[in-house]
């Protein structure tokens, strides 16, 4: 493994992603490769876009990986946004045999909060830093004094008797054909919703909706401090990347 470069890839639910990283700074060292995701979303299909993605980047080494799922010693234990097959499967396996690399992978919200906490708003930041991926659905990802808690689901609580990303996430906004003011609003409720539950001291807003952020901050009235993520749509690549080598240097995350 390459002391400065790891291949990062970031599947979603609508496209996989991937690019060669730099490590020590973040920056992509190739263009970002997209692939659909495959529909359905299963495991065979989805290893042969992984295995493709490989190629297309000529990469060989090891892999870290952003998948939308509950990821625990690489098993998926949730499939909200992609097939309910991947539930009980080692995604490391299939991604593994894939594309003739070691994996690692870890959920995707995840990815991109590790992405931020070393590279952009959240490095430095002590207390309670929360990142929200505002996609498909409602990412996050949750650190204290800059340790990730794992596997965070703040997207699946309840509000207004709905799950949150089926109110406030960025499909919904568009499936529903929603004014900004109007999903500015009810994203501005799941803010509320989570600082109560959570006091974070610092909250990063990621996804690709976040280029977008001017559309709705004037919506947003809560008292805890909410900035537009700094690598936007590369965090999950980005993030994966750096934890594939945190993992093969054992180095504490």
């Amino acid at each position: 493994m390459d002391d400065t470069k790891v291949l990062g890839i970031d599947v979603g639910a609508s496209g996989i992603k991937g690019a060669i990283i730099d490590i020590q700074s973040g920056e992509l060292l190739t263009d970002r490769v997209r692939l659909e995701t495959p529909k359905p979303a299963k495991p065979g299909a989805m290893a042969d876009t992984f295995r493709t993605l490989t190629r297309m980047l000529n990469w060989s080494g090891a892999i870290g990986c952003g998948f939308p799922a509950i990821i625990k010693k690489g098993i998926a234990h949730s499939a909200a946004n992609i097939h309910d097959d991947w539930i009980g499967t080692s995604v490391e396996e299939v991604f593994s045999e894939a594309s003739g690399c070691p994996v690692h992978v870890l959920n995707d919200a995840d990815a991109a909060g590790i992405a931020e906490m070393q590279f952009g708003l959240g490095k430095g930041k002590d207390g309670t830093v929360l990142l929200i991926t505002i996609g498909s659905g409602l990412g996050t990802a949750l650190f204290t004094d800059g340790h990730l808690v794992h596997n965070t689901e703040f997207g699946h609580v309840l509000l207004n008797g709905k799950v949150a990303e089926h109110y406030a996430s960025n499909s919904t906004r568009k499936e529903q054909n929603l004014e900004w003011e109007e999903w500015g609003n009810r994203f501005n409720e799941y803010l509320h919703h989570v600082i109560r539950l959570l006091s974070p001291d610092y909250i990063i807003l990621g996804g690709g909706i976040s280029k977008r952020f001017e559309e709705y901050a004037h919506l947003l009235d809560v008292e805890t401090p909410v900035s537009p993520a700094l690598l936007y749509n590369n965090a999950g690549a980005v993030g994966a990347a750096y934890y594939a080598y945190a993992l093969e240097r054992e180095l504490s995350l």
